[in-house]
């Protein structure tokens, strides 16, 4: 019986990897969950289909333009008696020109899921390197696409790696919409789950930002990781701004807002 061989080789790198990722992981992990100071969301925008009016959309772009975001974290952290006054602080990072790796077609394979997540980690380390330390900070890749009537693929943020990929429109107009998702995805990335069904109607009552609300229908808000405004039992639209969107208590236990027993 051989001891060694490449393929023995190949898998203890590929195990010592994985340990080290997961070192890394837990360490980003602790820092963004302990709400004692903000943590810094550096987003990368990219232009997504190749288009003159999104580079010039990308160009105009500034960090103001995501200050709705700090307001929401702001605003939300209020109600729950946070430390950190200002949970988070959204800056504008570079234009990125290389897309990243998509996800893999079946999700519910871990090996392949495992393998991407590594890829995409791998890819923000050559895209994006800068002096700033990742451990403590959040790094969101938004694609734009001038909107065509097609709708946009699915936006992802992982808490493993810190990282989101957000697909967005290069439009002034939905600037407001977009944020919504970014804030969706940030939430993410601390460990908040999705609130929604296979339809994308809110699970009730953790996708519902006034569950004891009477009568129930209509819903004023959307809960932010349900992402939709409860209309009925089976219709929902999107918020117009973060203005009418909350973090309910599940969401807050899941982030470490509030204590898990609570």
């Amino acid at each position: 019986m051989k001891v060694f061989s490449f393929r023995n080789l190949r898998i203890t790198i590929l195990l010592i990897l994985l340990a080290l990722a997961a070192i890394y992981a837990q360490d980003q992990r602790l820092n963004t969950t302990s709400w004692y100071k903000p943590i810094t969301v550096t987003i990368f925008p990219i232009n997504g289909d190749g288009q003159q009016k999104t580079d010039d959309y990308i160009a105009g772009l500034s960090s103001q333009d995501f200050y709705d975001i700090d307001e929401f974290f702001i605003k939300n952290a209020e109600k729950f008696d946070l430390i950190a006054q200002q949970p988070i602080i959204t800056m504008l990072g570079d234009t990125v020109t290389e897309m990243p790796p998509e996800p893999p077609h079946n999700r519910q394979s871990v090996l392949s899921t495992i393998f991407w997540s590594l890829g995409l980690r791998y890819w923000a380390f050559n895209n994006t390197p800068d002096s700033l330390s990742n451990s403590n900070r959040i790094r969101l890749y938004v694609i734009y696409h001038q909107e065509n009537g097609k709708p946009l693929a699915h936006s992802l943020g992982l808490q493993k790696g810190l990282i989101g990929v957000i697909h967005a429109y290069a439009d002034k107009q939905q600037n407001q919409q977009n944020s919504i998702v970014l804030a969706h995805e940030i939430f993410h990335t601390v460990g908040a789950h999705d609130k929604y069904d296979g339809q994308n109607l809110p699970l009730y009552p953790v996708g519902y930002a006034q569950p004891d609300k009477q009568p129930l229908h209509p819903q004023r808000y959307a809960e932010i990781m349900a992402g939709r405004v409860a209309l009925s039992a089976d219709k929902a639209k999107m918020p117009a701004s973060l203005k009418y969107v909350m973090v309910g208590k599940e969401t807050a236990k899941e982030i470490n807002w509030i204590p898990s027993e609570q």
